[in-house]
């Protein structure tokens, strides 16, 4: 009864009420642009490029919930968006002024950095539609092959996207959770029934042995279960506050902890590496030189040297994502200004060189946990049903990431007005 009414107390406020509402009302207008098809292509033509297993689109498809295999307004998913804040925040590295738009304007600032990202967008959005509208047409999946026809699916396929980064933005902002992550776990989510079913008839009409249904439902199992170990492992850094005498009161006096997460980052490297390798996957695919269509192939998911460079881009893209935004220079400041510190660890610059080390340690045990969970999977389910090669390594990742991270933001709406908690 308890569980029942701590789990009933997020829709006992309004706020969060109508925030809840929100977000679920966004994904259903994303949902339906998924199936709302680009004008002037054959949908049926297309079907030969998505039955090949282990194909770039196929792949991409997944992370679409299908708008990709309709040909729909949302074909290009929020990919360009992502690709593009990856771009700028690998400037901020380069040009210090970026890095101050961001930290000393402010909101300002940001909001700047964030229009500067969405003109970017634009741009990648073109050349990758572009990339696959030449592409379909060699499919002879568009109808009508003129030039202006061309340019109106184009055209179609970016206000799509950012379309789609604009509803992220204000899922972000008016909703629960991140956005652009949600859009990302709603696509996967969507298509799981109709998969489950898939699979339930293939075991019904023995095409797939019930041993390998039951080896599918362990991997995901397991896998769940390594996933969440990894993104809510803490290690608690002790910090004792000393007593301070303000008038007639005292402050501080008190013991608590800095937890530093082992993966900081979240599933937000996955979703990095994932957009990365689409896009030299895209331009050798739409290549004519057949030894640039192989090799593109190659180096998909699934096949030695793609799982070998996505496991390198996800540990690149775990150590870049936790420099940029764990800083212990500043940690160790903000211990230091209240009188904190950490036992045994002078305050000042040796609590910060501390801090690095603690972060530099487990964020290299974190990126090789991800980077395993990531691709694992996929070969542990080799000769197994098809559910676990849907719902397994970097697809369970984001479902299972986004959805821990979408409660928590949920767990502090909860606690800040005061009710019950409903994560135990």
């Amino acid at each position: 009864m308890i569980q029942v009414r701590s789990m009933s107390n997020p829709l006992r406020i309004p706020d969060l009420r109508r925030r809840l509402l929100f977000t679920a009302v966004m994904l259903a207008l994303y949902r339906l642009g998924a199936h709302l098809p680009v004008p002037g292509v054959n949908v049926a033509a297309l079907e030969n490029l998505f039955k090949q297993k282990g194909s770039l689109f196929s792949f991409l498809d997944l992370f679409v919930g299908g708008a990709l295999s309709n040909f729909a307004i949302f074909a290009l998913g929020v990919f360009p968006y992502i690709t593009a804040s990856i771009i700028f925040s690998l400037l901020r590295v380069v040009f210090p002024r970026l890095k101050e738009m961001a930290t000393e304007e402010g909101e300002a600032g940001r909001r700047q950095i964030g229009m500067y990202t969405r003109y970017l967008t634009v741009v990648l959005a073109v050349l990758q539609g572009v990339g696959q509208v030449y592409l379909i047409r060699s499919q002879g999946a568009i109808l009508d092959p003129r030039p202006l026809i061309m340019a109106t699916i184009v055209i179609t396929l970016t206000a799509g996207t950012m379309l789609l980064t604009w509803m992220g933005e204000i899922m972000t902002e008016y909703g629960v959770g991140n956005g652009v992550s949600l859009i990302i776990f709603g696509g996967i989510v969507a298509r799981l029934p109709a998969q489950s079913a898939q699979t339930l008839v293939l075991v019904r009409a023995g095409e797939v042995a019930i041993w390998k249904f039951l080896l599918d439902i362990v991997i995901i199992l397991a896998s769940i279960v390594a996933v969440v170990f990894i993104t809510q492992a803490v290690r608690k850094i002790p910090v004792q506050y000393a007593k301070r005498v303000v008038g007639r009161r005292v402050y501080g006096g008190q013991s608590t902890h800095l937890p530093m997460r082992l993966i900081q980052a979240g599933v937000i490297p996955i979703i990095f590496a994932v957009s990365v390798l689409q896009f030299p996957g895209t331009i050798a695919q739409f290549s004519r030189w057949e030894w640039l269509q192989r090799l593109g192939q190659q180096i998909l998911p699934g096949q030695p040297m793609g799982d070998v460079l996505y496991f390198a881009l996800i540990i690149i893209f775990t150590y870049f994502y936790t420099a940029v935004s764990f800083d212990p220079n500043d940690v160790s400041d903000n211990i230091k200004k209240y009188g904190g510190f950490i036992p045994g660890i002078r305050p000042g610059r040796p609590t910060s060189d501390y801090l690095g080390r603690v972060t530099e340690r487990l964020t290299f045990v974190g990126a090789l946990s991800l980077a395993t969970i990531a691709i694992a999977p996929v070969y542990m389910a080799r000769g197994a049903g098809a559910l676990t090669l849907y719902l397994a390594g970097t697809s369970l990742l984001i479902v299972v990431g986004v959805a821990l991270e979408t409660m928590k933001q949920l767990e502090a709406y909860v606690l800040m007005r005061h009710y019950e908690g409903f994560m135990k």
